[in-house]
């Protein structure tokens, strides 16, 4: 999920203003399904998802917006924009996308900027930010999952 809070903090430019989240442990001693709720003071909210337990590699980033809604699909590499005018007329848009393998491109622009000197695409400060709120998310987890396990220890009643 890391990846995808890193993005969210690179499209949003700005840290999340309130963090909720959830999580269980099923196969290991690890959180294995974890749901997460980025709220941001501009009205951004973020919701991710990610588990190891699913039946199904789902990768996917959709974006709501006024008038506009965009589904990005990582394993497919296909982006695709839905969108309503003035008329309040709905248009569908398949937007070209140019496919390539993410970790090759990743390790090529690592060896370029090393090569040139120059600085990669994630900063420093950026790659921080992006831990510091991942471990904000895990203390998060755990505060939830604290939570939970007093209530079923006091005997949950509906």
């Amino acid at each position: 999920m890391i990846h995808d809070v890193d993005i969210v903090l690179a499209l949003t430019g700005a840290e999340p203003a309130e963090i909720r989240a959830a999580g269980i442990r099923i196969l290991s001693r690890k959180v294995d399904i974890a749901n997460v709720r980025l709220q941001f003071a501009n009205g951004c909210v973020a919701n991710l998802t990610a588990s190891r337990v699913s039946t199904e590699r789902v990768r996917k980033l959709r974006l709501f917006q006024p008038g506009q809604y965009l589904s990005l699909d990582y394993a497919r590499q296909d982006l695709t924009a839905f969108s309503v005018d003035a008329a309040r007329q709905i248009g569908f848009e398949q937007v070209p996308v140019e496919k390539c393998e993410p970790l090759k491109l990743e390790l090529e622009a690592f060896l370029d900027a090393v090569e040139k000197r120059t600085v990669t695409k994630c900063s420093g400060p950026a790659a921080r930010q992006t831990l510091s709120v991942a471990l904000a998310i895990v203390d998060k987890i755990e505060e939830h999952s604290q939570v939970v396990a007093h209530t079923l220890t006091a005997g949950w009643k509906p």
